[in-house]
C-alpha cells in the first residue's frame, strides 16, 4: 500500500508509477509562507521574487513543485533562474518541466547537496531610457546539452525538495495575499456551486484592496462568498470597505443602494452618510453625477464604499443592507454591521491615509466657490460693460464682445489712463448662404442672469428665419470669458460658411503664438487647418505686450487631452461644428489697419432641429502688472540641502522636488510628510520659505489610494498599453501608460487620464500639506489640469495668509509627442495665478528670436517675470527680460553674480523699462542688439544683448531726460560680474563690441558735484 499524501496532480502520477514498482513514497502537502527578505538580491537581474526551496533527496537531481499561483500572463515564457545559497552561485543544470501560472515543476543540479536552494521566477531587465524603462523579462534559457541533461530527461524523478516560503525583496512587492490567485480548478469549483446566479460577492476590509481583476485570490477560496460584513470604526472617520462582485455573466447597470445604519436602540447614522465611489460622485467642477457601472463575465469589480461616521455618533453596534442590482432585475442584499468605537477622529482620520480616509476626498468640493483671488478686484457690472482688473469688456446686443480694453504700460509695470482698444470691430459670427447672402440676426435683450464678485453670466437669444443662436457666457475675475453659442435649425438650409470673425486692431495684433506658430511677430496671411491627430493645436494668443487675447475653438464634446510626452495617445477630439470633417481652419490677413482673424468651419447641410455647438473660450492679457521687487526678493534654490548651506548662497525660497528624502514618491508628498514638517519649520525658523513638487499628470505607484483608483476605470488612470518598470507589469497588470521613473528610488508612475475626481483629492491634499506641514507653495512641473483646479489651489495655497506661491515649470512643448503646442499658449489659463515661470527643458536660448523670448519665455505680457533652464540659459538675453538661471541644476548655472549686482544696486524699488516699451530711454544703434534698463534716482543699470549672427560694434543711444540722469554727470561703468564681463568704464562715444549671443551690463551713476 502507498503510503502517500499528494499535493498535485504531477506528484500524483510519479507516485502511483513508483508504487506500481513497489517503491514506497511520502509526499507531503505544502505549506507555503510569503515572506520578505529586505534586498536579499539584485532584483535588477534576478527580479523581486523568488521560491525558497529545501533539497533533502540525494544524488545530482533535485526535483521541485512549486505552488506560486502567480498572476502574470504567459509564465511559460519568463526565464527561471536557481542559484545555491550556499556559495551564491546561478545553477548551470536547470531544467523546467513545467512552468504555468499555478505551478512550477523544475529539475536542477544542487551543487552543494542537500540545502537551501532559490527558484527565481520573473527575473527581469531594464531597457530604454533610464527615466522611461522597458521593463523586459528574459525568455527561457535551457541548459546546453549535457550528461546531467539527458539523465534528467531519461528518468523520473521524485519531488525530493520542498517550498518552503515565496520569498519578495521587499513587503511593496509582495503578493500575498491578495495577488496570489485561486487554481482554475477552484474557481471552477466555486462557479459550479452557485450556478443560476448572476454574479458573487465577496467583502474585504480597507486593509486588503482588491488588486486582480481576471483571477480570484486564493483568500476567497478558503473564506468563500460572503453575504455580510463587519468593521469598526471611530467617530468622526471616514470608514472605508469593499464589496467585490465576481460576474458569472455581463452584468449591466450595477447599482448599491444603502439603508440607514440603526443601532438596538434606535441610534442611526443616515444612508446619505454612505457612499460608493464606483457609483456616484462629484466631480472636479463640482457636479454631482452616477456613473453607469457595467461588469465583464468573469472579472471582478470592488465597489469601495465609504461610511461618514460623525463625529457625535453614540458608541454601539450598527446594522445595515446594502443593496445590488442590475438592470436584469437580479438582487443581492449584503448585511452591514459596524461598531462604533469611544475614540473620536476629529480630522476624519484624514492622518492615516494607508487606511484609504481619503477617498472621501474625491468627492470634495472644497474652494469651488468663485470668490477673488488677490491681486484680482470684484467684477463691475455697469450697464453692458464688465470691468476687472486693468481691462474692460463691452457687449454687443449679440452677447459678444464689442469692444475689449486693456488699461496697462507699455513697460507692464504700471496701469495707464489711456486704453489700449483690442478690436477693430465687434467680435462676430457670419452665416453665409450657398448663394453667398449673409443671414441677418435680431436679438433678444441680453439677460444677466449671475452678477457676483467673482462671475457674471449673461444669456442672448439671436434669430431668423432659418437659424436660433442662443448664447450663454460667463465672464470671470481674472479675464476668462466661456462662450457656448448654440445653433439650431429652424428649416432645413445649406450654408456655404459658418465663421467667428475677430478684428484686432493691428497695431496691437503685433504677437502671435499658437495655431503651429512659435512666439514671433505675427505673419499674414496666415492660413491653419485642424489636425487633431497630431497636433494639439484649438487656438492661438494674439497680441501685444500690454493687451492681448488667447481665443480657442471648442464643441459640447470637449475634453482636455494628455500632454507632456502623452498627447498622441489622448489627443484632442475634433470639434464636430469647428471641425466639420476637417474643413474649418483658421485664415489671417491684414486689412488696413485690422488684423482679421477668420475662424470658418465649411460647408454645412442642416435639416431641421440640427443643433451645432460653437463654442470658445477667450483670455484677456495681461492679468496683472508685472511684480519686478517679488522678482529681485524671492531666490529660488532648487535641491535639498542643509538648511544652513543654502541660505548661505543667498537664496529665500527652497523647491523641493521629488525624489528626495523629505519627497520621495512623485506627486504623492503624504509619506514622509513627518520628515517634511521637520525641514519646512528649520527653514522657517532661519527665514526661508519651501515649496515642493506636486502637480497632476502621473501618480506615483507607492500612493495608498492605487488600488481604489484603479477600481474606477479610466475615469483616473488613462488606458493604455501597460509596460514599463516591472512593478507595474507585475502589479497593475495591463491597461496603463507608464510615466516618469525613478531608478535610484523604484518610484514608477502611471498616467492620470486628465479632468477627474482626482484634482479633488489634490485640492485637498494641498490644504492638508499647508494646514499640517506648512508648505509655502507648490513648484509645478507641468499641469494637467484646468483653470478651474488651479484656482482652487490658489485659494487653498493662500487662506489665511499663507504666501502661496505658485512657479511653473514646462519643458517645451512645441514637438511631435507634445502635439506641437507651445507651453505658454497650453498654459495661458493657469497664468493669473502664477507667481513665475520656469521655460525651462528644450528651451533654446541661442537661437530664437527676441519676439520668442518676450511672449513665450519671459511671461512679461502676461503680468509675470521668469527664470531659465536649458543649459544654464543665456545670462545676457535673460537679464533683458529681468531672467536668470535656477540654482543648482544644469552645469554653470549659477545666479549668484547677478544677485549679487542686484543687491550692490539696489535692485527693489527700481522701475524696469524694457525695450519693448516706447519710452524706453536707452537703445543702441544697432537693431537686434536689445537694451533694457532698470531706472532709480540718478543710476541706472542697462542690459545689453545681441540677437546678431556675429560680432558687432554697437554705440549708445541714451535720452538722458527720460533716464533722469544729468549727461555732464554720468559716469558708465562696466561692472565685474563672475564669467560674464570684467570691469571698466566707458565714455558715451565708445564703441562697444558685442559677441555673437552675448551682451553687457553696465552701470550708470550720476556723480554729485
Amino acid at each position: 500500500m502507498c503510503a502517500t499524501i499528494f499535493s498535485k496532480k504531477r506528484s500524483v502520477f510519479i507516485a502511483l508509477f513508483l508504487c506500481v514498482l513497489g517503491v514506497p513514497v511520502w509526499i507531503h502537502a505544502q505549506s507555503i509562507n510569503y515572506t520578505v527578505c529586505n534586498q536579499c538580491w539584485l532584483s535588477d537581474s534576478l527580479g523581486n521574487h523568488r521560491a525558497v526551496v529545501k533539497f533533502n533527496g540525494a544524488g545530482n537531481v533535485a526535483h521541485a513543485l512549486i505552488e506560486w499561483r502567480r498572476r502574470d500572463t504567459d509564465p511559460q515564457l519568463k526565464r527561471i533562474i536557481v542559484q545555491d545559497s550556499a556559495t551564491s552561485k546561478l545553477i548551470e543544470h536547470v531544467l523546467v518541466l513545467k512552468n504555468s501560472r499555478e505551478e512550477g515543476d523544475i529539475l536542477f543540479e544542487p551543487i552543494s547537496g542537500k540545502g537551501i536552494y532559490y527558484v527565481y521566477y520573473m527575473p527581469y531587465k531594464n531597457e530604454g531610457r533610464n527615466n522611461y524603462p522597458k521593463g523586459v523579462y528574459p525568455r527561457p534559457l535551457t541548459t546546453e546539452n549535457s550528461s546531467w541533461l539527458k539523465q534528467a530527461r531519461a528518468d523520473i524523478y521524485p519531488e525530493n525538495s520542498v517550498c518552503r516560503e515565496i520569498q519578495s525583496i521587499d513587503a511593496f512587492n509582495s503578493f500575498y495575499p491578495m495577488e496570489v490567485i485561486a487554481t482554475d480548478h477552484e474557481t471552477a469549483k466555486l462557479v459550479n456551486a452557485h450556478k443560476g446566479k448572476s454574479f458573487i460577492v465577496f467583502t474585504e476590509d480597507r486593509d486588503h484592496p482588491v488588486k486582480m481583476v481576471k483571477d480570484l485570490p486564493q483568500r476567497w477560496i478558503q473564506e468563500g462568498p460572503m453575504q455580510n460584513f463587519k468593521g469598526k470604526a471611530d467617530k468622526g472617520e471616514y470608514y472605508a470597505f469593499q464589496i467585490a462582485i465576481y460576474a458569472l455573466k455581463d452584468l449591466q447597470k450595477v447599482t448599491v443602494n444603502f439603508t440607514d445604519l440603526l443601532s438596538s436602540d434606535g441610534k442611526k447614522i443616515p444612508a446619505s452618510d454612505i457612499n460608493c465611489i464606483n457609483t456616484q460622485g462629484i466631480g472636479y467642477d463640482a457636479k454631482p453625477f452616477t456613473k453607469e457601472l457595467n461588469i465583464a463575465a468573469h472579472t471582478i469589480q470592488p465597489l469601495w464604499v465609504g461610511v461618514d461616521v460623525p463625529s457625535k455618533a453614540i458608541t454601539g453596534m450598527y446594522h445595515a443592507k446594502a443593496l445590488i442590482h442590475t438592470a436584469d432585475g437580479t438582487a443581492q442584499t449584503i448585511a452591514l454591521t459596524l461598531s462604533v468605537t469611544n475614540n473620536v477622529k476629529p480630522d476624519g482620520g484624514e492622518n492615516e491615509p494607508a487606511k484609504q480616509t481619503r477617498l472621501k476626498w474625491l468627492n470634495s468640493t472644497l474652494a469651488q466657490d468663485n470668490t477673488v483671488i488677490a491681486p484680482y478686484t470684484a467684477l463691475q457690472l455697469k450697464n453692458h460693460s464688465i470691468s476687472f482688473l486693468g481691462r474692460n469688456l463691452e457687449l454687443n446686443t449679440d452677447g459678444f464682445p464689442k469692444q475689449i480694453q486693456t488699461m496697462f504700460t507699455e513697460e507692464m509695470t504700471g496701469y495707464s489712463q489711456t486704453p489700449n482698444n483690442l478690436l477693430a470691430a465687434p467680435l462676430h459670427f457670419e452665416f453665409i448662404k450657398c448663394e453667398g447672402e449673409e443671414l441677418e440676426w435680431s436679438h433678444s435683450d441680453t439677460k444677466f442672469t449671475k452678477v457676483t464678485a467673482g462671475t457674471i453670466q449673461w444669456n442672448t437669444v439671436n434669430h431668423n428665419e432659418y437659424l436660433q443662436m442662443d448664447v450663454s457666457a460667463s465672464a470671470e475675475f481674472d479675464g476668462f470669458l466661456a462662450y457656448t453659442v448654440k445653433v439650431i435649425a429652424l428649416k432645413d438650409v445649406s450654408l456655404q460658411d459658418i465663421n467667428m470673425q475677430i478684428p484686432f486692431q493691428s497695431d496691437l495684433a503685433k504677437y502671435m503664438f499658437g495655431l503651429g506658430e512659435k512666439g514671433s511677430y505675427l505673419k499674414a496671411p496666415f492660413s491653419w487647418k485642424w489636425d487633431v491627430q497630431h497636433k494639439n493645436q484649438d487656438g492661438a494668443w494674439i497680441g501685444t505686450v500690454n493687451a492681448g487675447m488667447q481665443y480657442s475653438l471648442r464643441d459640447e464634446h470637449y475634453v482636455r487631452p494628455l500632454n507632456t510626452n502623452f498627447y498622441l495617445q489622448k489627443p484632442l477630439l475634433l470639434p464636430t461644428s469647428w471641425g466639420n470633417d476637417n474643413k474649418g481652419g483658421v485664415n489671417i490677413n491684414r486689412v488696413g489697419n485690422t488684423v482679421l482673424v477668420n475662424n470658418y468651419s465649411g460647408q454645412h447641410d442642416l435639416k431641421k432641429g440640427d443643433v451645432l455647438y460653437f463654442n470658445f473660450n477667450l483670455l484677456i492679457t495681461p492679468f496683472h502688472p508685472i511684480n519686478t521687487d517679488f522678482q529681485w526678493e524671492t531666490k529660488f534654490y532648487h535641491q535639498y540641502n542643509s538648511i544652513d548651506s543654502i541660505k548661505r548662497t543667498g537664496a529665500t525660497v527652497i523647491n523641493i522636488h521629488h525624489a528626495t528624502p523629505i519627497n520621495p514618491w512623485i506627486n504623492y508628498p503624504f509619506i514622509e510628510w513627518k520628515k517634511m514638517k521637520d525641514y519646512i519649520d528649520e527653514a522657517h525658523a532661519k527665514g526661508l520659505k519651501v515649496k515642493i513638487y506636486n502637480t497632476v499628470r502621473e501618480l506615483s505607484n507607492h500612493a495608498y489610494e492605487l488600488p481604489a483608483l484603479r477600481s474606477l476605470g479610466h475615469e483616473v488612470y488613462s488606458a493604455g498599453k501597460g509596460g514599463g518598470f516591472s512593478w507595474l507589469q507585475e502589479h497593475v497588470g495591463d491597461d496603463y501608460i507608464a510615466a516618469w521613473f525613478v531608478p535610484e528610488i523604484k518610484d514608477a508612475a502611471l498616467v492620470n487620464s486628465g479632468m477627474n475626481r482626482w484634482h479633488n483629492y489634490y485640492v485637498e491634499g494641498m490644504n492638508w500639506l499647508v494646514k499640517n506641514v506648512g508648505i509655502d507653495g507648490i513648484y509645478l512641473d507641468d499641469v494637467a489640469f484646468d483653470r478651474i483646479t488651479m484656482k482652487r489651489i490658489k485659494r487653498v495655497l493662500t487662506a489665511n495668509g499663507h504666501p502661496g506661491i505658485i512657479d511653473l515649470h514646462s519643458a517645451n512643448q512645441y514637438n511631435k509627442s507634445d502635439g506641437f503646442n507651445n507651453s505658454a499658449n497650453l498654459y495661458l489659463e493657469h497664468f493669473p495665478y502664477l507667481n513665475r515661470l520656469w521655460f525651462g527643458e528644450y528651451f533654446d536660448y541661442e537661437h530664437n528670436s527676441p519676439d520668442f523670448f518676450l511672449t513665450e519665455v519671459s511671461g512679461i505680457p502676461f503680468g509675470l517675470m521668469g527664470e531659465m533652464l536649458e543649459g544654464g540659459g543665456n545670462p545676457w538675453r535673460g537679464m533683458v527680460y529681468g531672467m536668470t538661471n535656477r540654482m543648482p541644476w544644469s552645469d554653470g548655472a549659477d545666479p549668484r553674480p547677478i544677485w549679487k549686482l542686484w543687491e550692490d544696486f539696489g535692485m527693489k524699488g527700481s522701475s524696469m523699462i524694457g525695450y519693448w516699451s516706447s519710452n524706453c530711454p536707452v537703445r543702441t544703434d544697432h537693431p537686434n542688439v536689445l537694451a533694457t534698463v532698470y531706472a532709480k534716482p540718478h543710476q541706472a543699470l542697462v542690459s545689453i544683448a545681441s540677437w546678431e549672427d556675429s560680432t558687432v560694434n554697437i554705440k549708445l543711444l541714451i535720452d538722458w531726460k527720460k533716464l533722469g540722469i544729468d549727461q555732464s554727470k554720468a559716469i558708465i561703468s562696466v561692472p565685474a560680474i563672475y564669467r560674464m564681463q570684467n570691469k571698466k568704464t566707458l565714455t558715451l562715444n565708445d564703441q562697444i563690441s558685442m559677441d555673437k549671443n552675448k551682451g553687457l551690463i553696465l552701470w550708470i551713476t550720476e556723480q554729485p558735484q
